[in-house]
């Protein structure tokens, strides 16, 4: 594990474009991507540097169940503007959050993440712990599914809705196995409240910095990567 200490996100935000740049040096084919305002700063280095991303393929952490992907708080229509509409990847996938076939979807997406082999994730950090949406509790053997979001997690996304009553209480997450299964990774963990031993699930990240590379996260013994 490498932990890197930034001053702000445009530092670190600087910081995982070199990463980004020195993987697909490496031969890097499949990002993971996630959304919130941590990884803004790198999307933003994306968009204005000269990279070619059409030969890639992206697979996203997550999405809203019960939000068209043209609804300007999906997660769909976050990474469109925030990055796809600028450097469009040969196939960019996230979950189709639709209730009615959410089972299917599941299943679904764990085809695509078994198909497309993430070479480097991108993660934040919530403020109860979780990544992706992964609650506090989740087992760390899970794959793609339905979560039923936490009060807590719904209380922090009701700044981007008109009401709380507006957020949506379920989503399509990839699990833990998932995104542990990815060959490298960076987390983001930027301001006091994330930044010191953010805990999840009974292990600890360790975020003394503001950003991390890893392999995996620290501090569980479930991880079979090394970390170096």
């Amino acid at each position: 594990m490498k932990i890197i200490e930034v001053k702000d996100q445009i530092e670190g935000g600087k910081v995982a474009f070199d990463i980004l740049k020195e993987t697909l040096k490496e031969g890097a084919q499949t990002l993971g991507l996630a959304t919130g305002s941590s990884p803004l700063e790198f999307y933003k280095q994306i968009r204005e540097s000269d990279l070619d991303l059409s030969n890639l393929i992206s697979v996203n952490l997550d999405e809203y169940v019960g939000l068209t992907g043209d609804d300007p708080q999906s997660y769909r229509y976050f990474m469109e503007k925030n990055l796809f509409d600028a450097k469009p990847f040969k196939e960019s996938y996230l979950p189709i959050g639709v209730e009615e076939t959410a089972e299917q979807e599941v299943a679904r997406y764990n085809q695509i993440l078994e198909e497309h082999p993430v070479d480097l994730q991108i993660l934040g950090v919530g403020r109860n712990g979780h990544i992706g949406f992964n609650e506090p509790g989740t087992s760390f053997d899970s794959q793609t599914h339905l979560v039923q979001l936490d009060a807590s997690t719904i209380e922090a996304n009701s700044r981007f809705f008109d009401k709380i009553e507006d957020v949506p209480t379920k989503a399509i997450s990839m699990g833990i196995a998932n995104i542990l299964a990815a060959k490298s990774i960076v987390l983001f963990a930027y301001g006091e409240s994330k930044a010191h031993q953010c805990h999840f699930n009974g292990f600890y990240f360790f975020c003394i910095g503001s950003a991390i590379k890893c392999k995996c996260p620290s501090g569980t013994s479930r991880c079979d990567h090394h970390c170096g």
